[in-house]
């Protein structure tokens, strides 16, 4: 079964695959690039990762989830022997008059991204490639302020830059102008051009636009349409096993929208 929507499947965010689907999009262009820069270019993959606090944010993202998280805990030995002991008298433990708290915990983040690197001088960076994970979207987290350095050095010149932003949650970047009303977006960002830059809005209701990936002079730049990666990760990943499509999403469509959507599902209905 294919994807109900023509462009980004809001569901992938919504039913908590978004971790599965970010990995496999990065895989996805690297080797759609890796095939196409000329010789004197290298791709290759890194990774950023962080130790933070994570607290409890499901009223304020619901069903966000970490990019990757390990959890630790103290006192875990204590608590093991008294449910032990507990468990032993066959007694059921009771919560009368318990105040209900939430603990902290610590968490470790990873997020991948791309870099395009002239092999002669000295792996020079080219360009930068990031596809946009919740916790870069989450102000005053230190997942946000760590990649807003990395960003803001983008966006003076560093290098040539790539954003692509597929989720709908979460508070956008900071920038000057304001941001195209569309759920999602790309952003490319040349070096010589730093810090203007050009934004395509993307929404579900239409494939996702193909945008250039910019190289270092003379090169042309490289076309890079993502549409048909998405629908090629949702179909071999199986995604529609895992998505009710009758769940209603967070945040709302509008109802112009959630009437588009409705008619949409009765056309992949299969005839009677």
């Amino acid at each position: 079964m294919a994807s109900p929507f023509p462009g980004m499947d809001p569901y992938i965010e919504e039913a908590g695959l978004w971790e599965d689907f970010h990995h496999d999009l990065i895989s996805e262009i690297k080797s759609s690039l890796a095939n196409r820069l000329p010789q004197r270019y290298v791709i290759r993959s890194g990774e950023r990762s962080y130790v933070a606090l994570a607290l409890d944010e499901a009223e304020e993202q619901r069903s966000f989830l970490p990019d990757v998280a390990v959890t630790t805990g103290h006192g875990s030995g204590r608590a093991a022997r008294k449910t032990k002991k507990t468990a032993s008298t066959g007694a059921a433990p009771s919560e009368a008059g318990a105040v209900m708290m939430r603990a902290l915990v610590k968490a470790e983040y990873r997020e991948a991204f791309l870099e395009i690197r002239q092999v002669d001088p000295e792996h020079k960076l080219i360009t930068g490639i990031e596809i946009l994970s919740p916790s870069n979207k989450r102000p005053n987290t230190k997942g946000w302020r760590l990649y807003n350095r990395k960003r803001l050095a983008y966006l003076s010149g560093y290098a040539n830059f790539v954003e692509i932003d597929l989720l709908r949650r979460g508070r956008r970047m900071p920038m000057a102008s304001a941001w195209p009303d569309s759920p999602y977006y790309l952003l490319v960002c040349r070096k010589k051009r730093a810090s203007r830059c050009a934004v395509w809005p993307a929404t579900f209701t239409e494939p996702l636009p193909s945008i250039p990936i910019p190289l270092a002079p003379p090169d042309a730049d490289i076309s890079l349409d993502i549409q048909p990666f998405a629908r090629a990760i949702y179909a071999r990943s199986r995604y529609e096993r895992d998505i009710d499509y009758r769940h209603p999403l967070y945040p709302p469509l509008s109802s112009a929208e959630a009437a588009w959507f409705q008619e949409r599902l009765l056309q992949q209905q299969p005839p009677m």
